[in-house]
C-alpha cells in the first residue's frame, strides 16, 4: 500500500480492544483518506475522517464485498470469544466469518489484507527462550481460540497460494491490554459480575505461582501502530508483537507489592477453574488455560527490523492499566468497551 493521502481502509472488527487503538491511529495519519469501521453496532464514537457500518461477518446476508469495494486495505480484526461453552457459535464467526472475508478481499480486488492472528496460533513451545514467526502454528486443539487461529492460518496459506497479487500480513501478538478495554475483558474472562475492586492488590492474601504459567503482554496501542506500520511498508508474512518483561510469579508480585507467593499445583488451578466454569462462574475455559500454560515466548525481531516497530510501553505498564481500568470500570464509547463498575 502506498503512502500517499487518500488511501482508503477497511477494518473489521473496529470497536473492540484492538479495533478502536487501530481505528483511532488511522485516523489522525495524514497518508489516510478515509477509514471504514465495520460492527455489529454503530458506536458513539467519531473520531475524524471515519464512516461506520453496521455488519455482522458471521451472516449471509451481507455483501462483505460490497462493503471493501475501492478500498486499498483491509484490517480484519472481528473476532468473538464468548459463549465459551458453544464452539459452533464462535466458528461461525471466527472461522467461517473470516474466511468470508478473505473471499471479499480477493472479490474486491483488496490488494493488501492484515489479519489479527495471534500469540494462540502457535503450537507449545518453551518458556525459557523466544521463538520466531517459523515455530509451527497448530495451536492447542482443545481450547476453541488457540484451534481457531490455528485453523486460520491454513486458509491464509491456502489464499496467499491463490491470491499471490494480494499482500497477506499476519499480526501475532501477545495478551493485549489498555486501561479503555478493562470492562470489556473483564466480562470476558472473569464474568460479568466479577467485582472490579478485587482487583486491588491489597486485597490479595498471596499470589498463586502456577508452574509454567509464563506469558508476555503488550499495550493495546502498541500492538495498533504494528498495524498501522503494515500498511507503511511493503512487508508480508506474520509478525510477533510482544513486550518485556515475560509475565510469571516473581514479576507480577513485584508489580502488585504481594510478598507471598503460594506454589499451585497446576492440577489444582485447573480443577478450581474447571468446577466455575461447569457452574457457569466463569466464562474462561480450562481449556484455555491448558492452552496459556503452553504458549511459547515471541522474538520480535522481525517486527522491529522489517517494521520498525518497538512498543512503548512495557508489559507491566499494560497490565497496571489493566488492574487501574478493573477497580474503576474504565470503557470507551462502543458497544463492546462500555464501562462498568461492580462491586
Amino acid at each position: 500500500m502506498s503512502s500517499a493521502p487518500g488511501n482508503r481502509v477497511v477494518v473489521t472488527g473496529a470497536t473492540g480492544n484492538v479495533g478502536t487503538s487501530v481505528v483511532r491511529l488511522l485516523s489522525e495519519d495524514p497518508d489516510i483518506g478515509t477509514v471504514r469501521g465495520l460492527a455489529r453496532r454503530i458506536p458513539d464514537w467519531s473520531p475524524p475522517k471515519t464512516q461506520w457500518s453496521a455488519v455482522d461477518i458471521a451472516s449471509e446476508q451481507t455483501s462483505l464485498a460490497g462493503q471493501f469495494a475501492g478500498a486499498d486495505a483491509v484490517i480484519h480484526l472481528a473476532w468473538a470469544f464468548q459463549p465459551t461453552h458453544d464452539p459452533a457459535t464462535t466458528w461461525r464467526t471466527n472461522v467461517l466469518g473470516s474466511i468470508r472475508v478473505f473471499e471479499a478481499v480477493a472479490a474486491a480486488r483488496v490488494p493488501v489484507l492484515v489479519h489479527a492472528s495471534s500469540v494462540g496460533a502457535y503450537s507449545p513451545g518453551p518458556k525459557d527462550h523466544a521463538v520466531d514467526e517459523s515455530w509451527p502454528t497448530h495451536g492447542w486443539p482443545d481450547a476453541a481460540y488457540t484451534r481457531e487461529k490455528a485453523y486460520l492460518e491454513r486458509a491464509l496459506d491456502t489464499f496467499e497460494r491463490d491470491h499471490p497479487e494480494i499482500r497477506v500480513v499476519r499480526m501475532r501478538p501477545a495478551f493485549m491490554f489498555k486501561r479503555e478495554s478493562a470492562s470489556e475483558q473483564r466480562r470476558i474472562f472473569g464474568g460479568r459480575f466479577l467485582p472490579g475492586p478485587l482487583a486491588r492488590p491489597e486485597l490479595l492474601p498471596f499470589l498463586p505461582d502456577i508452574p509454567g504459567l509464563r506469558v508476555q503482554a503488550l499495550h493495546t496501542d502498541d500492538g495498533a501502530r504494528a498495524y498501522q506500520l503494515a500498511l507503511r511498508h511493503e512487508v508480508r508474512g506474520a509478525f510477533n508483537l510482544a513486550a518485556d518483561p515475560p509475565l510469571d510469579a516473581e514479576v507480577l508480585s513485584e508489580l502488585l507489592g504481594v510478598q507471598r507467593r503460594v506454589r499451585l499445583p497446576r492440577g489444582a488451578a485447573r480443577s478450581a477453574i474447571a468446577a466455575a466454569w461447569g457452574l457457569h462462574l466463569l466464562p474462561a475455559s480450562p481449556h484455555l488455560f491448558d492452552a496459556v500454560l503452553r504458549l511459547p515466548l515471541l522474538d520480535c525481531t522481525r517486527a522491529r527490523t522489517e517494521l520498525g516497530w518497538n512498543p512503548q510501553h512495557t508489559a507491566t505498564e499494560a497490565v497496571q492499566e489493566l488492574l487501574q481500568g478493573l477497580q474503576h470500570g474504565d470503557g470507551a464509547a462502543t458497544e463492546p468497551l462500555r464501562g462498568r463498575k461492580v462491586g
